[in-house]
């Protein structure tokens, strides 16, 4: 197993959101976490990102054979825990190239303990850039500002493959993503069988695109059993 989580409890703000949720997800795999608004979804693709506005109560998170329940956010995505949000940040002034290429000799320098050359890092991208299709202009642009939906969900896939992380979180991937945009998501997805992934999707058009392995359901804060 990739992601083990045992007995978890997560809270914010003092009221609990998720109760001993008990999932394993296996290598390779596309993991389908659905239910209504409010069951926890969100909360539950937090807490294994390390996101601090989630409490951890109880239980515990291991990755890759590691314990990361107490690891911060940073050090589960060099790790290699890739998260795709909903919303996205503007960062005025960072250009589209420097905030990627700060993330990739981040991930090349945990995983090799050297730096990453620049001329490397642009073949890179120019590849990256190429397979998505993406114009080379938005490069210089700053971060996700005057960018549609579907075009900042394009940015979120340069950074994926770049990274090309062990498990990647997309919540809602295809929220604000027309059709092509939806399509490519699923492509790159497909595209990426040694990472595994854990989607939340309320589109069942875009579900059947990434073909799930595995359907987790989540209801109240807690997991349905079928």
């Amino acid at each position: 197993m990739i992601l083990e989580i045992k007995k978890l409890c997560v809270s914010f703000d003092g009221k609990k959101l998720l109760s001993n949720i008990n999932l394993n997800i296996e290598q390779g795999a596309r993991h389908l976490i659905c239910g209504h608004n409010g069951s926890g979804k969100s909360t539950l693709v937090g807490a294994i990102s390390g996101n601090p506005t989630y409490h951890i109560d109880q239980g515990s998170i291991t990755f890759n054979g590691a314990d990361i329940t107490n690891e911060s956010a940073t050090s589960r995505a060099l790790a290699g825990i890739f998260t795709g949000t909903q919303n996205v940040p503007e960062i005025p002034g960072l250009t589209i190239t420097s905030f990627l290429k700060h993330s990739v000799s981040a991930h090349h320098h945990f995983r090799t303990g050297q730096d990453l050359p620049m001329a490397e890092f642009i073949d890179l991208l120019e590849t990256a850039r190429d397979i998505l299709n993406i114009p080379r202009e938005w490069l210089n642009r700053s971060v996700n500002v005057g960018f549609s939906g579907g075009e900042r969900k394009r940015i979120m896939l340069l950074r994926l493959i770049l990274t090309h992380p062990t498990l990647a979180i997309l919540d809602e991937p295809d929220s604000g993503a027309d059709s092509e945009t939806q399509n490519q998501i699923a492509d790159t997805i497909l595209s990426m069988p040694d990472t595994t992934f854990i989607f939340i999707s309320h589109q069942q058009n875009f579900t059947d695109l990434i073909k799930p392995t595995h359907t987790t359901t989540l209801s109240n804060g807690k997991i349905v059993i079928k």
